[in-house]
């Protein structure tokens, strides 16, 4: 009889919830660092790079700098990637276009679109490409869902079409930068 007892005592204290942990807060909505950079890097054996600044605007991120070793006059898809790793060949290891809303692929300018589409890059006669360009919705540190710091910047080689999912038929990645925090 007492260890049937000993055994209802026991059963009764161990179905009693255990107390939960308090959430960690959230991460900050806006940005919290002031500059950052990517270093554009070549893949796929191809002789593209440059450097661009990062720099947040109210809305999201401001984008400038030049890329070259692009082929003269031409288009070229360009995107933020989820993945800040550049070190495959090809920079598949980047991952797919940085999509944090669950879209589908297509122009920050007209419609539905991910959140790392960006307008196609355009090189000059010498196949420089000088971004100053905005991207829209996303943060720069800070650790929210939309932050970019940490992702990488990838120029394909050829135009995205803003249709053909999931990259606007781009091409093979041409070039890679992650995205570092400077300041």
């Amino acid at each position: 009889m007492g260890l049937v007892l000993l055994a209802l005592v026991l059963t009764a204290c161990s179905s009693a919830p255990a107390p939960k942990p308090a959430p960690p807060p959230p991460p900050p909505q806006g940005s919290t660092a002031k500059e950052a950079q990517a270093v554009m890097m070549s893949a796929s054996a191809s002789l593209v790079s440059g450097k661009l600044m990062l720099t947040p605007e109210p809305g999201g991120v401001h984008l400038a700098g030049t890329i070259g070793g692009l082929p003269p006059s031409g288009r070229f898809g360009f995107h933020v990637h989820d993945t800040g790793d550049c070190s495959a060949v090809d920079a598949t290891s980047a991952g797919g276009i940085f999509n944090p809303t669950h879209q589908r692929h297509g122009n920050a300018k007209i419609g539905a679109h991910q959140l790392g589409d960006l307008d196609n890059l355009i090189s000059d006669l010498e196949g420089v490409a000088h971004v100053d360009a905005d991207l829209g919705g996303v943060t720069l540190g800070g650790g929210a869902p939309t932050d970019i710091a940490g992702r990488a910047l990838i120029v394909h080689a050829d135009p995205d079409d803003y249709a053909t999912q999931p990259d606007g038929k781009s091409g093979p990645r041409v070039a890679c930068g992650v995205i570092k925090v400077l300041r």
